[in-house]
This record gives C-alpha cells, structure tokens and sequence, in this order.
C-alpha cells in the first residue's frame, strides 16, 4: 500500500498541515525520502469525517498543532489544495474554497490560510436535505424573498416573483399567503446553485443537488396564525428565517413568531428586506431596534450582522454551533443586492443532528407524521408528512390512527415521492407524500400518525403537562379551553385541572392536566407543547400520559389490507 517517493517532489505537499474540525493530520517522513503510506489512511478519515457531517465538512489549512494560525506560502496552498483534491476524489466529492486570507506571522514570505468545504457528490438521491420556516410579519416580503432565490429572477416591485408560490386564487389577489407552500433550493457538490437552468423541474433538481434547502413559506397575516404554528410544530424545521421589513421594522406579528421560534427552540436569523425603498439611515435604525429586542433578558440572542462574504461563512459555522447566534442579513429582492451572501450562508450551514443521531432513529420502529391529505388522479389517496423514525419502503404494511373510535386501520403504502420526485426508501427526518392507493380518504385526518403493527400504540383522551402560561388576560382556570398544539396534533382541549394551585397568571408555572374534546390522539411524553386561545398563550412539555386503551385493529380494514 505505500510507496516511496523522492522529497523534493512531496516535501511542499505532505508537510502540510491539515485541520479539520479539531482533527490534526500530519505526513510522516522515513530518513530521505517520505512515505504516503497515511495518504489511504487520510482518505478514509475523510470519508468518516463526510459521513459524520451527513455528506459535507470543513477542512481548515495552514494551522499548528496547538491552533496557531501559521499559515502557509502561496506554492505550498497550491500543493496542499491539489492534495487534497486528490483526497477528495478517492472518497467522491468535491472541494471549493470558502475563504482564503493572509496572516500575520514571523515570516518574510506572505503565509495564508484557507477554509475548504468538502462535499459528497450526490448517490442514489441521499442529498442532505435541510428545512428552514419562513416567519415575519405580513407585506414583509416572504414569498417574494423565497421567489428569487429559487427562480434566480429578480422581482419587478410589483410581486412578480412570489406569483408561482402562491396556491390559492385569493392569495394571487391579495398578495398574502395564507397556506403553506414548499420551495426548494438545491447546491451541487461545488456549492453552485442548481435551480436556475432553463425549464428545470423539481425531479431534475434533486437529482443534481448535493444538498437541498426546503423552505417552508408560513402566513403572516394574524388572521392566519394557527396555521402558522401547525407549520412551526408539525413540520419539524431544522432552522427558522425571520424576514423583517426594513421600511416598518418590528411590526405586527414579528415578535409573536420570534417568540414562537424560540418557544419550540428553533434556531433562527433574521433578514431584513426592502433596503431598496429606504435610506441607510432607515436600514441601521431597523437593525439597531432588532438589536435591542434580540438583547433583552427574554431573548438573550447574540446579534451578528453579515456585511461580506467572510461574515456569511463565520456566520453559518457560528450559529450551528451556538444557539444564541443570530446572523442578521440586509438584502434586497428588487436590486439583488447582497442576496449572494444569503446563498453561501445557505450553502455551508451544517445540520444540526449528526449521523449517528439520525441512525439511531432509523433503527426504531417506523412512525410517519400525516401532515396533508390529497386525492390525485389515478393515483388515489396521498398523505403527506414526515418520517419521524424507522424506514419507510414502497409496499411496507402500516396502521393509521388513531380514529374517533380509538381505532387503526390497515394500509400498504405505494409509491413515495420526496420533492416531487420518485423516492424508493424513506429515512427518519425526512418529509415525504406516500400513496396509498384505494384507502378510503374519509378515515384520515390531519394529525394522524401511520406506525408499524408491532409498536403497539398507546392513544389518550387526557394528558398531563408541564407548562408557562405566557400571556392571559384574566386567569387560567379549570374549564379553560384552548387549542393545543403538538406536533402535527392540533385540537381543542380543556383544562380538566390545574395541580397545586387554583388559578394561573401571566409567567406562572404549572402541572395541568388536558382532555380532548373531539377525538382522542396519539401522543408521547416529553413532546413540545404550544396552546392559545385568542391573547392566551404558553408553552410547555408533556409529561404524563392517560392512555384509554392499546392498539385496537380495525376488522373491517383486515380484508381489504
């Protein structure tokens, strides 16, 4: 496996040092002449390291063993470059280069260093997939954001770019979304955007894209906010976006979305838009108001604003390492101006689970989350939603529940398609639309779980929870009722009793125990709780649960199955 060659044809190349992610690799030398006998054992660090960042990883060069910035000359960052490009291809990826600088160091030659992304070139549709919510106020331009980033054509100022996302003939009257749309925005192994050739349909994007953003566009409008929240809790978004008008500032609903991000503890930044239409005085009165508000003890965030390329890597590296990050972008979608920056902060951020998180989920039994239900022609029923664990493949059996009875029926599921595009196995946290052929659509209904025969699942009338009532008018009672949302569950309950006390106030904390009043749902102890009923709202976890009874089969559904 090794074989020797004359130092002074690798001496610039394999004295390199590389750091990547806190790993040190170093060549090693036998006399006089050095040995590539690790050149096959860093490929396959490389090849872990790939896997452990789910396709993608930074390689930092020009750093000691101890973190010192030495830096290296311009001939050796060429061979280093060109090093690890051979790396690279042995493990099939691509490199590009995010940032290149010099450093001050005790040298008469200028050293540099560098920041190289490695990414895995794309197999067998296995891209990193990665969901972002889109929150702000209404007329904040969201959808017109979302429009020229996934079509590449800047908006005319009149909202031409937001026409294709909308789905309902009123949206297209009124300018305001008022359901939930999906975008997607796809990156090839070199970091290049792959959305913008001519007539390219979903199907072709995924499959030149090593990574994918899919942005989950939510109402703005108060009127709206239920199904604003369904999209925040039900679809599981990896990151949320804030998008704040530059011209109005914080207004309407754009604290109550920050709060609700922060609430359910999705990460989040904010990028102010329509710097177009105001001077720059307007624009750093805006940032400096968002400043304030993401500083107060409530918040407790870390503002950092994005001016340049270099500020848009550190800032994606920051904030998926620290939570109280909070990247700030000031863009226009009329003039285009720094919306690049808005791409490379897309393009290098990391997800936040790693590999093993996610092969841990995999391993347990299959549980998908039904989110929406269609009727397609000539294709029958579909149900869209997320793999919340397990492994989903075409003709797998499931059951579906539970209905207003307590029961689960019996299905087989058909085709899968993620994005719009034919999918043959499905993983844990990854949205999807499944058909189900000739099920009857009446037995579904949003909320629903589908899970493998042999979880046995437990469904429940009452619930217990741990909670903070956020805000209320008067107080918080036994009687209350609410809408409570958990994860793609979204019901009215109410307040069947408040343990230890016998009301609640604004920022008072309690164990309260819901009842269903419709039908009864599956739930499962620790999920994340949200409730509201006109100003009333709080958040909360579940802590116990009242099952009423296991796993019921419905023998109606065994024949058909």
């Amino acid at each position: 496996l090794s074989q020797h060659i004359p130092c002074s044809q690798l001496l610039s190349e394999l004295t390199v040092i590389i750091k990547m992610q806190h790993t040190i690799f170093k060549c090693v030398s036998s006399h006089s002449t050095y040995t590539i006998c690790n050149v096959y054992h860093l490929a396959t660090q490389m090849k872990w390291r790939l896997q452990e960042g789910r396709g993608e990883a930074v390689y930092q060069i020009g750093v000691e063993d101890n973190g010192m910035l030495v830096g290296l000359s311009e001939e050796d960052m060429r061979a280093s470059l060109k090093t690890l490009h051979r790396l690279a291809e042995k493990v099939g990826a691509d490199i590009t280069v995010l940032r290149q600088r010099e450093v001050d160091y005790d040298s008469d030659v200028p050293r540099n260093i560098a920041e190289v992304l490695i990414r895995k070139v794309p197999d067998d549709q296995q891209f990193l997939d990665l969901r972002v919510a889109v929150l702000g106020n209404v007329d904040s331009g969201k959808s017109t954001l979302l429009g020229v980033l996934t079509q590449g054509e800047l908006d005319n100022g009149r909202g031409r770019a937001r026409l294709n996302l909308f789905r309902h003939l009123h949206e297209i009257q009124t300018g305001r979304t008022s359901s939930i749309s999906f975008e997607i925005l796809g990156f090839n192994s070199k970091g290049e955007v792959v959305n913008y050739s001519e007539s390219r349909t979903a199907e072709e994007i995924c499959e030149s894209a090593s990574k994918m953003i899919t942005f989950i566009d939510l109402a703005g409008h108060h009127k709206y906010l239920k199904t604003t929240i369904f999209g925040l809790t039900s679809y599981c978004p990896d990151f949320a976006m804030l998008v704040v008008s530059a011209n109005t500032g914080i207004a309407g609903t754009t604290r109550e979305h920050l709060g609700l991000a922060m609430a359910l503890k999705v990460p989040i930044f904010i990028v102010i838009s329509k710097v177009d239409l105001c001077t720059r005085a307007t624009v750093e009165r805006t940032v400096r108001q968002l400043e304030r508000v993401l500083k107060q003890p409530g918040c407790n965030k870390v503002p950092m604003v994005v001016g340049s390329t270099d500020d848009a890597v550190t800032a994606a590296q920051q904030f998926a390492q620290s939570p109280n990050i909070t990247p700030i972008f000031t863009l226009s979608s009329v003039t285009g101006e720094s919306l690049d920056l808005l791409k490379v902060f897309f393009n290098i951020i990391p997800p936040l689970s790693n590999s093993k998180e996610q092969e841990e989920l995999m391993q347990q039994l299959t549980e998908f989350q039904v989110d929406e239900i269609y009727t397609v022609p000539e294709v029958g029923t579909v149900v869209g939603g997320t793999l919340y664990s397990g492994i989903c493949r075409e003709g797998d059996h499931l059951v579906v529940g539970p209905t207003d009875a307590g029961q689960f029926h019996k299905l087989t599921v058909g085709s899968i398609q993620r994005n719009r595009s034919a999918c043959r196995v499905l993983r844990a946290g990854q949205a999807a639309t499944l058909a189900l052929g000739n099920f009857d659509r009446s037995l579904l209904r949003k909320g629903m779980v589908m899970v493998s025969p042999e979880m046995n699942p437990t469904i429940c009338w009452m619930f217990e929870a741990e909670i903070v009532l956020l805000f209320h008018a008067k107080t918080f009672h036994k009687g209350f009722q609410v809408t409570v949302h958990i994860g793609n569950v979204r019901q009215t309950a109410i307040v069947e009793a408040v343990y230890g006390k016998e009301e609640l106030r604004t920022g008072e904390k309690a164990v309260v125990c819901f009842k269903f009043i419709k039908h009864p749902e599956y739930l499962k102890v620790g999920a994340k709780l949200l409730f509201r009923e006109g100003v009333t709202k709080g958040i909360g976890h579940v802590t116990k649960l009242q099952p009423i009874a296991q796993y019921v089969p419905s023998q109606s559904e065994d024949d058909e199955a």
